[in-house]
């Protein structure tokens, strides 16, 4: 796959709106040419502790003045320019997206999302990978990867995977 955007999101709480991070990376004819990323302030606005401190990093001071998900959407949508998109673990990260466009009453129309993990599971036996998450399927293949659920962080990683695998 040549032309496609890599997204990832963070979320705040275990509501699937409560999307608090968003990074996107633009791949056109096989080449990085963009990348986005940028706080969102969450529906609803909270956090768990142990998300914010252990998984993400991401708090209430990182968010308070962030714009909303409608917002930050628009310019993701513009950077897409009707490409497909590809996430890690897509059941997630398009379950946020789906939700989060009901929760601010926008029109989802985005009918193509891949998903390199579903696509690594089909590619490699588990008994050479061991785990198909993202930091080691990125060790695995050889591909410079840390800042683990940094969304553009991820994005940028599950872009290499993608241009690689699909």
């Amino acid at each position: 796959m040549d032309n496609f955007v890599a997204i990832d999101v963070e979320t705040a709480n275990n509501h699937p709106t409560s999307i608090c991070a968003i990074g996107a990376v633009k791949v056109v004819d096989g080449v990085i040419v963009d990348r986005f990323y940028e706080f969102v302030k969450p529906e609803p606005e909270y956090y768990f502790r142990h998300f914010t401190e252990n998984i993400h990093g991401i708090g209430r001071k990182d968010t308070e003045n962030a714009r909303t998900f409608d917002q930050v959407w628009a310019d993701v949508a513009k950077m897409a320019e009707g490409l497909p998109f590809v996430a890690h673990n897509k059941a997630f990260d398009e379950r946020c997206i789906r939700a989060s466009h009901r929760c601010y009453g926008m029109d989802y129309s985005y009918p193509q999302f891949f998903c390199t993990l579903e696509k690594s599971r089909r590619t490699f036996p588990r008994s050479v990978v061991g785990s198909f998450s993202l930091p080691n399927l990125c060790e695995f293949m050889g591909i410079p990867f840390n800042n683990h659920h940094n969304a553009l962080a991820d994005a940028e990683a599950c872009a290499k995977i993608a241009m690689t695998i699909l």
